[in-house]
């Protein structure tokens, strides 16, 4: 569950620190106060995307961090340990500065916005104030009976086999349209393939043949150096070596005479030494320099066929390794194009692959749909809706879809002896509220998050079914901490705890602050609500009460 949410220069707030209970909280205000922006807030810290805008005004940057506690051996834990981040706690941490730059970290490593959404999924759901809108379309009809039936991962998989088939199936009806303009492409290709395969190019051998070639070209330039340098030491005419070595003996003598000579001496010695050493390896050097006309030739010829097929290529010749390897990979491609009957095959394989995951799919949606058909409509019963139905249908699809055999409709009846019709040309305002309501409290009970959060998913409710509501979040508070942002005083009073937002000027700025509320303010807070501006001590009363059932 959530534990500490910081927040510090966010949009109205200046600074917030808030530590959360277990069970059901109610956020309550007067409109405008702030209450949406606490779950904005931790909507960022969960990897919602961000851009300058959420910077308070003069802030040079806006902070948020949301504490979550960590069961040992739980799903999350394995996870934070699987992606290298401390398993014993769960900090996430978000900065965006000014300028829209965005960083984040989980428990003080620096981590991805990807992993930020991740790990949101082990710890809070979201429901915002237009959810039960979002219910109109089909995909998030899909999207939320997958979710019930836990099956996102097989939903996935069956996309992306669907993918794999439609690309085969298009490469064969390309193949058997263009069989001509494939010929001419896989000819030309394999002409290039020829080439580079011939080349056989070694990046790290490329280094040395031109090393090679670079010292052989130079090669006369070379020797002529290495032989003057030996002549001026130990060959020529007149040799500095053997002068100085008799200069060095008449130093050695005269130390005897005047000590002081001695550091001069054993400089000229050490020079000696190194002379010595200088016209040594410049003679190993002669005997190893050799002038090869004929290799310097094929090397000069090899760097000349690399040259020709880097422009060729318009490549660096570190690159060629890579062009031929995209080459024989097309080359495959249209070698298999060019047998329309194998791709049929490998379409047909594809298509197998597809179907043996999208009947587990379409057998875990069946499961799903008879229990979410029958959780709402026990629910809309008790949300002023007597009679009322509710029905996941199942559409066959005759030739399936990247979403699976079959499409999702929900179906509502609204009132007794009604027909089931779609939702979207069934349902008025009030009802795809409580509809709505209803599909986000059940389907948050399928959902492995400790937290979850309903923000004004209330409005266009009221009376008896605000009260129906609360109790229902009460419940689902029983199970696991929720947060419900309300402006419903039947709402509010069935809150474990809660509480109030509001806005103050300071400093010619304003700023949302949040009061946690005990007993007695509660009955204010409910009160205000009930009431509006004059709160009278009958309306503290009906508070009271409320609080009290």
């Amino acid at each position: 569950m959530l534990l500490n949410l910081a927040i510090r220069d966010f949009v109205i707030v200046d600074r917030l620190e808030l530590e959360f209970a277990p069970g059901f909280g109610a956020l309550t205000g007067e409109t405008g106060a702030g209450k949406s922006i606490l779950v904005d807030a931790l909507s960022l810290a969960l990897g919602e995307r961000a851009d300058a805008s959420v910077v308070r005004s003069g802030a040079a940057k806006a902070e948020i961090s949301a504490e979550f506690a960590v069961a040992p051996d739980s799903p999350l834990a394995s996870w934070l340990a699987a992606n290298d981040f401390d398993a014993d706690a769960c900090l996430l941490r978000r900065v965006v500065d000014a300028s829209g730059r965005s960083r984040a970290w989980i428990n003080g490593a620096a981590a991805t916005l990807a992993q930020l959404r991740e790990a949101a999924d082990f710890l809070c759901d979201i429901h915002g104030q237009h959810a039960h809108h979002s219910l109109l379309r089909a995909d998030a009809q899909r999207e939320l009976l997958d979710a019930h039936a836990k099956a996102q991962a097989l939903a996935r998989d069956v996309a992306e086999r669907h993918a794999a088939w439609r690309k085969l199936r298009e490469a064969r009806a390309a193949a058997e349209q263009d069989v001509a303009a494939t010929s001419r492409e896989r000819e030309l290709i394999e002409w290039q393939v020829k080439e580079l395969r011939a080349l056989d190019f070694d990046p790290r051998g490329w280094q040395e043949t031109e090393a090679e070639q670079r010292r052989l070209s130079h090669a006369a330039s070379l020797l002529e150096a290495s032989a003057a340098a030996l002549a001026a030491l130990d060959e020529g005419e007149l040799p500095a070596l053997p002068l100085l070595q008799q200069a060095s003996s008449r130093l050695g003598e005269l130390t005897a005479v005047d000590a002081d000579l001695g550091e001069a001496a054993q400089l000229f010695e050490s020079a000696l030494i190194q002379l010595d050493e200088a016209a040594l390896a410049l003679r190993r050097y002669r005997e190893r320099l050799d002038l090869d006309p004929a290799r310097l030739a094929e090397l000069d010829a090899r760097i000349d066929a690399v040259t020709q097929l880097t422009r060729k290529h318009r490549v660096p010749p570190e690159e060629l390794p890579a062009v031929l390897a995209r080459l024989e990979a097309r080359l495959a491609e249209l070698q298999l194009a060019a047998d329309p009957a194998l791709l049929a095959e490998r379409e047909r394989e594809a298509e197998a692959a597809w179907r043996a995951v999208a009947q587990p799919l379409s057998a875990a949606r069946r499961q799903a749909a008879e229990k979410l058909s029958a959780a709402v409509t026990q629910a809309m019963q008790e949300l002023a809706m007597p009679g009322g139905r509710f029905a996941v249908e199942l559409v066959p699809l005759a030739e399936g879809s990247a979403h699976g055999l079959e499409a999702v409709e929900f179906l509502v009846s609204a009132n007794a002896g009604q027909p089931l019709r779609p939702l979207a040309k069934v349902a008025s305002g009030g009802e795809l509220s409580r509809i709505g309501l209803a599909l986000q409290v059940i389907a948050s009970q399928a959902h492995t998050a400790g937290t979850l959060i309903f923000d004004e998913v209330d409005v266009g409710i009221g009376g008896r079914v605000a009260e129906i509501v609360g109790r229902m979040l009460r419940q689902l508070g029983g199970d696991r901490q929720v947060l419900c942002v309300t402006h419903l005083p039947q709402v509010a009073a069935c809150a474990h705890w809660q509480w109030s937002i509001r806005k103050e000027s300071r400093d010619g700025q304003t700023v949302s602050r949040v009061t946690p509320l005990n007993a007695e303010a509660r009955v204010e807070e409910i009160a205000r609500m009930l009431g509006g501006v004059k709160i009278t001590e009958t309306t503290r009363q009906h508070a009271r009460e409320m609080l009290g059932l």
